[in-house]
């Protein structure tokens, strides 16, 4: 148990948020680059010859330069073991993002020094609160015109209701911009040496006075609860700031913390396994076909070979190849501990939400599916390939690529998704690993809800509602409305049934 216990005190397992643009993946390269995981960062808009980035290595995220998907990488840095994860921060993959954060100890925000705290930022730095995950700030892109340090800090205070502590201090700006100077080290870290009489020296002595004047000290009790931000400046780009920051998750980063079960609060350094599937993706290897679960390690170590209960369906679950992975590049996991995440290769067995055990029949909670803002029909190109078309949008749902519904008055599927960008995704995918062409097709719905209350009574509203019902990829009923106005006199017609927009993964709704 002591071994154990050592293990998991080395895991650091954090998620990196933003807006888009605001440099995240970049700042994903140079960190992999700074711990030793790759010889040369990549760069999003790469041309020529230039290195792509590993972390955006789908087809789609290469063409548009944006995060379509999580990417999740493992490596070695300090004694710790890193397990980073790469969100996408366009909102039109929120959800991918929001379960994300379910599996995560830590956060970096990073935040474009110019922009500030921008719709995006604010939104994911809400989630995070809810969850009381611990955040660590990113001033990005401070070798460009940036706001003033104590303005952009005053703007993450007061727009975020968060404590600010500088950990750093920028010395110069823009153009003249050449480093950091450690405020808990004392430590001046520059490109290159600067003249005692430099002008940005004699900045930075000024600027530090007023800072340990006016703004409080890194808290580490603070940092844990949530309250309090240790921030960083720097620019992933030239990779200055780029260690302060892994410097800080080695130092202070959150080990595994206790999660969250429909039972109790299950400890990171209980001796039996529990594990959290909370992504699914499909088709990593498309010469393989394959189906790839990423569970989080929440309690215990975990052994290749091993035995668990896969809790939804009652089954044993054998783990016969258990991954790490560094993007879509793997390798065999022998064993792994809380705190890590774990690659398992399956057949559609493992969702989004589904809980693995040794022994205990308990549930991980806050895994979410939101009502979509989009509702189209798919229309298929070929009939012959409807066979086809219905098994890959079965398996991109269960991914979690777009929400399928199926109605149940046997009309055409209709997919649901957050933004319109979602439905590019799914048709390049479907091309490109299915080779079925589609198109979208506007339907007479606006809102999808999920219905739950007494059997009898979803029974008599679902016979009395057929052409606006619906099942989701797990069957549970669906009523899709016509307009707002529509739903309100729904709801006020049918008061013992409650209609969700949000739906717990993995805990499944009431259903006749």
């Amino acid at each position: 148990m002591a071994a154990i216990s050592e293990e998991i005190a080395r895991r650091r397992t954090f998620a990196i948020i933003s807006h888009p643009d605001a440099g995240k993946t970049t700042l994903t390269e140079r960190l992999l680059r700074a711990g030793g995981a790759i010889q040369l960062a990549g760069n999003v808009r790469a041309k020529g010859e230039r290195r792509r980035t590993r972390s955006d290595w789908m087809g789609i995220e290469r063409d548009r330069g944006i995060s379509v998907v999580t990417s999740v990488m493992t490596f070695e840095y300090g004694g710790c073991i890193f397990n980073l994860l790469d969100t996408p921060g366009h909102e039109d993959f929120s959800e991918d993002t929001y379960r994300t954060l379910t599996a995560v100890d830590c956060a970096v925000m990073v935040i474009d020094a110019a922009k500030g705290i921008e719709a995006r930022t604010l939104k994911l730095f809400e989630i995070c609160r809810l969850r009381d995950i611990p955040i660590i700030t990113f001033v990005n892109k401070m070798d460009r015109e940036a706001q003033d340090p104590f303005a952009l800090l005053d703007e993450v205070s007061s727009a975020l209701a968060l404590d600010t502590a500088p950990a750093t201090w920028p010395v110069g700006r823009a153009a003249d911009f050449v480093g950091t100077y450690d405020m808990r080290a004392r430590v001046l870290n520059v490109s290159h040496e600067l003249v005692q009489a430099d002008p940005r020296l004699q900045a930075l002595g000024d600027e530090l006075d007023l800072a340990q004047a006016a703004l409080p000290e890194f808290d580490r009790d603070g940092f844990d609860a949530g309250h309090l931000t240790p921030v960083y400046f720097g620019s992933a780009m030239r990779e200055i700031g780029v260690g302060d920051l892994l410097g800080a998750l080695v130092d202070f980063g959150p080990r595994p913390r206790a999660q969250a079960a429909d039972t109790r609060l299950v400890q990171a350094d209980e001796p039996e396994l529990t594990a959290l599937v909370f992504k699914i993706q499909a088709n990593m290897d498309p010469n393989h076909r394959d189906r790839m679960a990423f569970a989080r390690i929440c309690s215990g170590r975990l052994t290749r070979g091993m035995r668990l209960r896969h809790v939804r369906t009652g089954k044993q679950f054998a783990l016969h190849t258990p991954q790490f992975f560094f993007a879509r590049e793997r390798q065999l996991a022998e064993e792994a501990f809380a705190g890590d995440v774990v690659g398992i290769p399956n057949h559609g067995v493992l969702r989004i939400g589904d809980t693995l055990t040794e022994t205990e029949a308990l549930n991980f909670t806050g895994v979410p599916h939101f009502a979509p803002e989009i509702l189209r029909r798919v229309r298929l190109d070929d009939a012959m390939k409807a066979k086809k078309l219905r098994q890959a949008l079965v398996e991109l749902a269960e991914e979690g690529v777009v929400q399928l519904f199926r109605p149940q008055d046997g009309a055409p599927p209709i997919v649901g998704v957050v933004g319109t960008l979602q439905l590019d995704v799914l048709a390049a995918r479907l091309a490109g690993e299915y080779g079925v062409a589609i198109g979208f097709e506007a339907t007479p719905y606006a809102l999808a809800r999920w219905v739950t209350g007494p059997r009898e009574r979803i029974e008599a509203f679902i016979a009395s509602n057929r052409s606006a019902m619906a099942d989701d990829v797990d069957t549970d009923p669906v009523f899709l409305a016509t307009s707002a106005f529509m739903l309100r006199r729904t709801t006020e017609m049918s008061p013992e049934l409650a209609f969700h927009d949000i739906k717990q993964i993995g805990q499944g709704q009431e259903r006749p």
